[in-house]
This record gives C-alpha cells, sequence and structure tokens, in this order.
C-alpha cells in the first residue's frame, strides 16, 4: 500500500462509527458473559464457552471488517450479483441440507459446532443488488415495472426464507421499501404498508361481521366524493376489494399456514391470551428481569434472573434482558443511544455520499440495523411477537455478528471513497 492510499486509509475511514461498532461487540461479550447461568470455569478465554466463542467471533470480525476497508470500493458495486447470487444459493442449499433448530430449517452446520445461517448474509446480498439496480437505472418507482423489478430483487430472498420458515428474517427485509422511498417511491406504498397492519391487528380484535360493513362504508364514502374522477373512482373501488379480501387471506394464513407457537405468540401481543407458564413464559422473565435492574441494576454478575437461567435464549434472542438486570436504566439508556447514534450518523454518511450506490447502500444499512434493533428491544419488553431476531453487534452468534460486520463495513469504505466514483 503507498503512502497515499495509506493516508487515504485512515483519514478517510469514519472511525467514530468504528468505536461506536467496538463498543457494540463489547457490550455484547460482557453481557453474553454474564448470561451464563453457571460458570465451571469463568476464564474469559474459554473457548468452549458461549462468550468465548463470542470473543473469536469479534475478533476475526474485526480482521473481516478491516479487511473489507483494503479491498476497491468498485468492487461491491461490479460483484454485487454475484453476491447476491451466492446468498440466494445458500438459502436454496439450507431447504436441503440445512439443520433444523427451534422449528427452523435456517441453517446449514459447518463444522466445529459452527452453524451458517444463511438468511443473515442475504440481507447485505440484497442490499447490494438493490443499490446496483438503482444506481444504474436510476428508476422513479413510478412506473409498475420498476417497481416490479426491485420487488423481485427483495422479494426472491424472502420467498427461500419462508420456506424455512423464518419470519424473523422475513419481516426484516420489509426495511428495504424505506430506501426506495428515499430515492422516490411513493408515500403511497407506505400507507398500504401502514393499513395492512392496522388491517392485520384488526381482524383478530373486531368481528368480519362488522369489520367488512366499515370498510365499505370508508370505501363507498371515498367513491362517492370523487365520483367524477373515474380514475382515483376506480383505484377507490380497487383498494376496498383487496382490502376485504386482504383480511380473508390474514385468516387463512393465520389458520393453516402459522405454526401453533406463532399463533399464541400473536394471540399474547394483543391481549386475547394469557400464557404465563408456555409461550409468553419468555417475555414475562424478561421484562421481570428488565424492571427489577430500576435506575443502575444489580451489578455485573448479580442478576438473579440471569444466574439462575430463568429467562430462555438469554444469550441470543433476550440478551437485552442482561443488559436491564445488571446495568439497570442507565445500562438500556447507553445501549439504546449508542444505536440510536449509529443510526443517525449512518443516515448522514449516506447523506453525503455523491454516488447513487453509495447513497442507498447506505440507507439499506441504516434500515436493516433499525428494524433489528426496534424489534428485539421490543420482543424484551414484551411490545412485539416474539420472532427471533438478533440484537446487533451484542446477541451470541458468529453469522449474526460476521453479517452485520460486513453489511456495516462495506458501507464504511464505500464512505471513505466518496469523493470517488461508484
Amino acid at each position: 500500500m503507498s503512502n497515499q492510499q495509506s493516508n487515504r486509509f485512515f483519514f478517510n475511514v469514519d472511525w467514530i462509527t468504528i468505536l461506536i461498532y467496538v463498543a457494540l461487540c463489547t457490550i455484547g461479550f460482557v453481557n453474553i458473559y454474564a448470561s451464563i447461568p453457571t460458570q465451571s470455569d469463568s476464564s474469559v478465554f474459554n473457548f468452549s464457552s458461549n462468550y468465548g466463542k463470542q470473543l473469536i467471533y469479534i475478533l476475526a470480525g474485526l480482521v473481516l471488517g478491516f479487511s473489507i476497508l483494503l479491498l476497491e470500493a468498485k468492487f461491491f458495486s461490479v460483484f454485487s450479483p454475484i453476491v447476491y447470487g451466492i446468498t440466494v444459493l445458500l438459502l436454496i442449499m439450507v431447504l436441503i441440507v440445512g439443520r433444523k433448530v427451534a422449528g427452523n430449517q435456517a441453517w446449514i452446520s459447518i463444522g466445529g459446532g459452527f452453524r451458517l445461517q444463511p438468511a443473515e448474509f442475504a440481507k447485505f446480498g440484497t442490499a447490494l443488488l438493490l443499490s446496483r439496480y438503482i444506481s444504474s437505472f436510476s428508476p422513479k418507482f413510478r412506473d409498475f415495472k420498476s417497481i416490479l423489478f426491485a420487488a423481485l430483487i427483495i422479494g426472491t430472498p424472502l420467498f427461500f426464507i419462508m420456506m424455512q420458515p423464518d419470519a424473523g428474517s422475513a419481516l426484516v427485509f420489509l426495511s428495504f421499501m424505506f430506501p426506495m422511498y428515499r430515492e422516490g417511491l411513493s408515500g403511497y406504498f407506505l400507507l398500504i404498508f401502514l393499513g395492512m397492519i392496522v388491517l392485520f391487528v384488526a381482524d383478530f380484535l373486531v368481528p368480519m361481521a362488522v369489520l367488512i360493513p366499515i370498510i365499505l362504508a370508508i370505501g363507498g364514502f371515498f367513491i362517492y366524493q370523487n365520483r367524477r374522477k373515474q380514475k382515483v373512482m376506480f383505484s377507490a373501488i380497487l383498494v376496498t376489494f383487496v382490502a376485504i379480501a386482504y383480511l380473508f387471506l390474514v385468516k387463512v394464513a393465520y389458520e393453516k399456514v402459522l405454526k401453533p407457537h406463532q399463533r399464541t405468540r400473536i394471540e399474547l401481543i394483543l391481549g386475547l391470551k394469557m400464557d404465563p407458564r408456555g409461550v409468553g413464559y419468555n417475555v414475562i422473565q424478561s421484562k421481570i428481569a428488565i424492571g427489577s435492574g430500576q435506575l443502575t441494576g444489580r451489578g455485573f454478575l448479580q442478576g438473579t434472573q440471569t444466574k439462575y437461567g430463568y429467562v430462555p435464549a438469554q444469550s441470543t434472542d433476550f440478551i437485552f434482558s442482561t443488559v436491564g438486570e445488571e446495568w439497570g436504566f442507565v445500562g438500556c439508556f447507553v445501549v439504546i443511544g449508542l444505536y440510536l447514534f449509529l443510526l443517525l450518523r449512518l443516515i448522514n454518511l449516506a447523506e453525503r455520499q455523491r454516488s447513487t450506490f453509495s447513497r442507498v447502500y447506505g440507507y439499506c444499512v441504516a434500515c436493516i440495523l433499525f428494524f433489528h434493533v426496534f424489534i428485539n428491544i421490543g420482543m424484551a419488553i414484551g411490545i412485539v411477537p416474539v420472532i427471533g431476531i438478533p440484537l446487533p453487534f451484542i446477541s451470541y452468534g458468529g453469522s449474526s455478528l460476521w453479517s452485520f460486520t460486513v453489511l456495516l463495513f462495506i458501507f464504511l469504505k464505500l464512505d471513505s471513497n466518496r469523493m470517488g466514483f461508484i
């Protein structure tokens, strides 16, 4: 590496973001160590334990991240179709040779106890190809063709992930709608998305005999108000009937597609069912752990919920409960504050890009991280259903840590080359 390239590497890379990354990884390691109920060997270098393995994953992640920074920035744009294709092939492979864990066939056993989760890597593969498509063809998403092509890029890995089925990872792919909105997608699509959520909830809380007449009344009123505008009137008629069809589709999917434990989780979050000893046990224990931490927490390795293993999956899906119990409100505030700072910084970095590819990819990174953080913490405090996705850089697991590392460091490399052309 020449002196000019070396200076460019050290001064153009956003080291503040890297420091946030290191801080979150460190917090993750400390809390994974604390989440082990019993420790026959409390050495940090006990590599047979989860925290020992996580230390290896973190060190390997740092090597992986800095290796990405040494690559040419154009590499990610040029080879994005190949990267995307490889991740899709891995998603297909996991359906054939994958290992089933907790009802999901989402893992490929590599050997030595390590399992690869292709769905995690499919996120940055999709982000790269979507960014390549938008930067190459400059679609404004005002016509059906451009929207369909983007939907195919997002929908292909989404389809194979749903086949596993991994509802949590699939849900994260909806975050790609927001970078598309930044690049010109009509706000009506976001309203439709929000409307689907409202109708989904209403389908469980309001009887069909009441809900359908309400939709017809609202649609009829809008049609009458726009009776002189044929296109608007036709759209209103279409939306009304699609909304009613969607209600029936939700019912069919709920009864025929979702598994019993998934149905129970939805019923619990909507307050339709109480299950303190079954599916709802995880959330109840997590909320107890977080609440018991109060302002400053019980102290490192002093959490009773953690120490006696009351919270299931405490080093993975419910790692935030360990933060809440041992570090209290202050610890939760620091973690959420770091994530908020990271997200705002990523958006700021994305907006300063001269390259469309870099800008779109930056927004993809920010939106994926936001969805993960919101859903994971929401699960831990009981405001969203338990769907099992990791907390970025903090939850235990090599696949999630490395995929988030690749996702983030690719953007840091693109940002370091923002004055160039991609």
